[in-house]
């Protein structure tokens, strides 16, 4: 019995792939429970349409995500920091500040899609990582400043 996957299923597929079950285990089990549909001619051209688009999306957020790591460059960011007598930072650098810093020079970065390569424990340069799409990574250089 061919069935087409609606949601990853361990052990059996992922989304959208056309897979052959036993007879029971597909009308008991993943029809019933939503994770499946029968693999007929019409929900055959349903899935490959769908891929298809989700394909163009996908390729589209890429781009755009290779766009903006090209529009940010080698940039180096300037951060501020309450550093005390022995260049010890008191509390620390988050990825909140790196964002805003990035905000302010016109380009939008979730925070949640930075990480700091090292712990930012001192004032000097750092680097860390911009997870723009899962394919585009940008390495970006940022020198934490004592004020």
């Amino acid at each position: 019995m061919e069935v087409i996957l609606k949601d990853d299923v361990k052990g059996l597929g992922y989304k959208n792939d056309i897979v052959d079950v036993k007879p029971g285990y597909g009308r008991n089990y993943l029809i019933p429970q939503g994770l499946a549909v029968l693999a007929d001619k019409s929900s055959k051209k349903v899935v490959a349409e769908n891929i298809r688009q989700a394909a163009h999306k996908a390729d589209k957020l890429r781009n755009d995500a290779q766009e903006l790591a090209n529009s940010i460059g080698d940039i180096t960011l300037d951060l501020p920091a309450k550093v005390g007598e022995t260049g010890k930072i008191f509390g620390s650098v988050t990825t909140n500040q790196l964002s805003e810093a990035l905000k302010a020079k016109g380009f939008d970065v979730d925070r949640k899609r930075i990480s700091f390569d090292q712990d930012v424990k001192t004032a000097g340069e750092y680097t860390a990582t911009l997870n723009l799409h899962k394919e585009v990574k940008h390495q970006i250089r940022f020198n934490v400043i004592g004020e």
